[in-house]
């Protein structure tokens, strides 16, 4: 433990904090720009400038190690002076468009200027050459409003490991993005939207279509149809000023009931529809294995990311055949809505239009894949963020926190609470054990409140097993199989996992994997900053929400039952198979 002085007050710390974590520690709010939580800091914005006695300049708190008796000053003059020049430089040659911009209100460099009480701009600097990049379904990017922190590199690079960005060039010309300042989707990016979801600025975002929906909305020719990822439902409140992890569901469904929406479902339904074709499969590539001894495929991973999807496509070609071909439940609910629904109102496929709200950037790309049409139409039309929608509310006037509650509606809006949890890291993972393993025994998944804790919570890459003990006869072939699953969040996470897996060091029937953080709740179009106390909260809220209904495994989905029966027949027949399943394709890594 170490021990120093922070504004005149002791502080004792573990060794190998850093002066900007002892702050924290010690209740002292320190600016940053360029620092990311749990990853090595850089030091590149020097926005957290402190004072240490007997030291001759004032050194950056994020990469400062404490020491014996040190003491730190964070508020005298010279320590103001010096972040507000530092800002200031930084406002000098950044082209914001503050009125316009989509961070206005939102914006890390505007809130800065503002704490630390600039209020004209003392430098006037040449700006960078504006490059502006539309080339992706899911990100846009302008190269004036970016202020090199470097933030974007560092989550693409050590938490993704996919290294679509980069820092180019030296100085007042240094430049960050692809390899030869090339577009997006000349280079090897996986659209998760992490990028956005940690910029401080205006320089990388979500590809905004509010205005696509606002269109379709005042078209009268148009039955326009919403459906809502779980996630949406413990992060959206905080758009509005409440707290992380509020459940916002009822509001959420009035608001979009008062902005015109003809139809609101829940992809929570076709979550649970996902398990239900999903188990099956895994079922049946265990019983290919054990039982007719063909060779399969196996483990078989979650298919529920598209990022995740692509990561694979990049990455791992050669596992295309493990991931399940069950495509995700927003796609899912896009074809049932364009078929089943469209049969139920009367409507042709290309009288709808199908509008996704979702925590993630990806799910822009995904909905434009050549594959998702197998409604003969494009299963999705529009997709928009949760950060999206929190714009659409306020565009439309809506006094969000006073809102009532309401119900989704039928046939499409019923949802147990396994699909709930599909929002976290983990939850994919139980909500198809709870279903699988009542399938096979006839019992309850013998784990307290159903929650496979083992798989529950931040670790990066958690596993679990549990042995089958007891089948109804149909599947005795699994009686004492030992079942073993394993869970990675963050595509640094699933290539360690992988790896393993690829070079036998590891063994599991079944991997789920999720792209960001803590799962779909710290999604790459969250409302920002998500961090850890953040991404908690919400995970708290979505086991909260999946606790508090009556229904609670996918299986139990009348809803989903009567769709089978009217429509798809069995799950895995030709029907479903037809419409809920798909193929990925190897892609060239540039």
């Amino acid at each position: 433990m170490i021990n120093l002085t922070i504004d005149n007050t002791p502080l004792t710390v573990e060794e190998g904090t850093t002066v900007l974590e002892a702050c924290k520690q010690a209740g002292i709010k320190i600016p940053t720009l360029c620092y990311l939580e749990n990853i090595q800091a850089i030091g590149a914005c020097r926005v957290c400038l402190v004072e240490i006695e007997r030291v001759k300049d004032l050194v950056a708190s994020c990469v400062m190690p404490v020491a014996e008796g040190m003491k730190v000053t964070t508020n005298n003059r010279r320590v103001r002076e010096a972040r507000k020049v530092v800002v200031e430089l930084l406002l000098s040659e950044h082209e914001g468009d503050c009125q316009t911009c989509d961070r206005n209100e939102d914006c890390e460099l505007q809130s800065l200027a503002h704490d630390l009480g600039i209020k004209e701009l003392r430098y006037e600097g040449e700006k960078a050459q504006r490059f502006q990049d539309h080339s992706t379904a899911g990100l846009v990017r302008d190269s004036a409003k970016c202020i090199s922190c470097r933030r974007c590199v560092t989550v693409c690079t050590a938490i993704q490991t996919v290294s679509a960005l980069f820092p180019q060039s030296r100085g007042f010309k240094t430049t960050i993005g692809p390899a030869f300042a090339q577009n997006l989707d000349t280079v090897t990016c996986v659209q998760c939207g992490q990028c956005a979801a940690v910029c401080p600025v205006g320089a990388i975002s979500e590809r905004d279509q509010i205005d696509e929906v606002w269109a379709a909305l005042d078209d009268p020719s148009k039955t326009v149809v919403v459906q809502t990822a779980p996630a949406i439902r413990a992060a959206l409140g905080e758009c509005f000023g409440m707290e992380p992890g509020t459940l916002v569901t009822g509001k959420m469904t009035t608001a979009l009931r008062n902005m015109g929406f003809d139809a609101i479902f829940d992809t929570d339904f076709s979550a649970d529809l996902t398990i239900m074709e999903e188990g099956t499969e895994l079922l049946t590539r265990l019983k290919k294995a054990l039982v007719d001894k063909e060779d399969v495929a196996l483990p078989m991973f979650t298919s529920c990311c598209p990022s995740w999807i692509l990561f694979a496509e990049y990455f791992y070609p050669d596992m295309l055949s493990n991931l399940s071909t069950c495509k995700s439940p927003q796609q899912m609910m896009g074809a049932m809505v364009k078929t089943y629904y469209a049969k139920k109102i009367e409507k042709k496929p290309e009288e709808i239009v199908m509008v996704s709200i979702m925590p993630c950037t990806a799910k822009k790309h995904e909905a434009a894949r050549d594959e998702m049409n197998d409604s003969d139409a494009q299963d999705v039309d529009i997709v928009l963020t949760t950060r999206e929608l929190g714009k659409m509310v306020k565009q439309a006037g809506i006094d969000f926190s006073s809102l009532a509650d309401s119900e989704m509606d039928a046939p499409l809006g019923l949802s147990t609470g396994a699909a709930d949890i599909f929002a976290n890291t983990g939850g994919v993972m139980e909500a198809a054990l709870r279903t699988v393993y009542e399938i096979v025994t006839g019992r309850e998944l013998p784990f307290e409140n159903l929650h496979v804790s083992p798989v529950v919570g931040l670790e990066g890459i958690k596993d679990a097993e549990i042995t089958i003990e007891g089948t109804v006869p149909e599947w005795s072939f699994l009686e004492g199989v030992t079942v073993k699953v394993a869970v990675a969040h963050a595509l640094g996470n699933a290539r360690k996992l992988v790896d393993k897996i690829r070079a036998g060091e590891a063994e599991y029937h079944f991997v789920e994997v999720m792209t960001c953080p803590g799962g779909c709740i710290g999604g790459g179009g969250q409302p920002r900053i998500t961090t850890d106390e953040v991404r908690k909260k919400r995970i708290a809220a979505i086991y909260a929400e999946d606790e508090g209904k009556t229904l609670r495994k996918s299986h139990e989905n009348e809803g989903v039952a009567k769709l089978y029966e009217e429509f798809l027949g069995v799950p895995l027949g030709h029907k479903s198979h037809e419409l809920l399943h798909t193929k990925y394709y190897k892609k060239e890594l540039v």
